[in-house]
């Protein structure tokens, strides 16, 4: 195996090759699952999001590149994406702010205490980053906020928001890997 597993599987879907997508799926399925709660806040709509995802894995994964990525981060931004798509293809009525649940409260029993470690460890990082940059990688990856609704919202120029998300990110992956 390579230094990115998840790569390598990829490159075996990429062929057709069933097996490298049932392990694919084993391996990624509950993380993946996760992206998409947490944006979608509905079990039942998180499932059908993760059937969609692993369609368009299935479909995809002769595109991916493990030269300009990782494969899990290549699959989450595909999740985050996707949920992001269905949660802005509700009716308003939907979308009524209300947070969506803790994935841990969701998760069977054996899962809950790694998923609420890693919840407590991003909460941690992002207590470390300015407080408004903070509030839009929350609202940008965890409510699927555009980059354009947070600008408004923070009143500052669209390339602004950019930076600020890139450089959030940036500051959480440091503190994640620390």
């Amino acid at each position: 195996m390579t230094a990115d597993p998840i790569a390598e599987l990829l490159a075996g879907v990429a062929r057709a090759d069933r097996e490298c997508f049932r392990r694919l799926y084993s391996e990624t399925g509950g993380k993946l699952f996760g992206v998409c709660l947490r944006i979608l806040g509905n079990r039942s709509e998180a499932e059908d999001a993760l059937k969609e995802v692993f369609a368009r894995a299935w479909q995809d994964a002769r595109r991916f590149d493990a030269s300009k990525g990782d494969g899990m981060v290549w699959l989450v931004a595909i999740a985050r994406d996707h949920a992001i798509d269905r949660l802005r293809a509700r009716p308003a009525r939907a979308t009524d702010g209300a947070a969506p649940p803790d994935r841990a409260e969701v998760l069977p029993d054996s899962e809950a205490p790694a998923a609420k470690g890693a919840a407590r460890r991003l909460a941690d990082c992002l207590e470390l980053i300015d407080p408004a940059r903070s509030a839009a990688l929350r609202s940008a990856y965890l409510s699927g906020l555009s980059t354009e609704a947070l600008a408004h919202h923070h009143d500052v120029p669209l390339d602004t928001m950019r930076s600020w998300l890139r450089q959030g990110l940036a500051k959480l992956k440091e503190c994640m890997e620390a």
